[in-house]
């Protein structure tokens, strides 16, 4: 078997491979085992096919580390729209309950002692226990839903709000 065609047959299992790991890494050292393939089909010899695929593989692969694709965001499970489809939906709070002497005081209601507001709201068909975020006012209204912890909705007064 001529080597240009182990080096393509190599670069076409790690693209199968890939499609199982979706990271794109292992595309990018297959592209460097192809430019390696063309490397013995131009007739270089076998240390100048291996050099120039480690290469170009690892230059690819500096260049994908380096795009908006080669890093993963870390979203806490709790707020991640992905994970739970209730982020960002709308709920109806009519009434805020301040709870004095918990929390950090950092609500932007104006509540000078300190504490957190809290409230009871129907969603879904049940009883959900409510706590407004940090910087949300807590007039009554309409809120988004920006996080859950546990059974207890944390809401904002827009969807994109943190």
């Amino acid at each position: 078997m001529a080597g240009w065609v182990t080096w393509m047959l190599a670069a076409g299992l790690l693209v199968v491979a890939e499609l199982f790991t979706t990271t794109l890494y292992l595309l990018m050292v297959a592209i460097g085992l192809a430019v390696g393939g063309v490397a013995a089909l131009m007739g270089l010899g076998v240390e100048w096919q291996l050099l120039i695929a480690a290469v170009v593989a690892l230059i690819a692969t500096f260049i994908l580390r380096r795009s908006k694709f080669g890093r993963r965001t870390k979203v806490k499970a709790e707020r991640d729209p992905n994970v739970n489809l209730d982020i960002g939906q709308a709920i109806t709070v009519e009434q805020w309950q301040h709870d004095v002497g918990t929390g950090n005081g950092t609500n932007g209601a104006g509540g000078g002692a300190g504490g957190r507001y809290t409230a009871r709201v129907k969603y879904r068909g049940a009883m959900w226990d409510v706590e407004l975020a940090p910087a949300a006012n807590a007039d009554a209204g309409q809120f988004f839903i920006q996080e859950i912890r546990g059974s207890r909705l944390i809401v904002g007064n827009s969807p994109t709000q943190h």
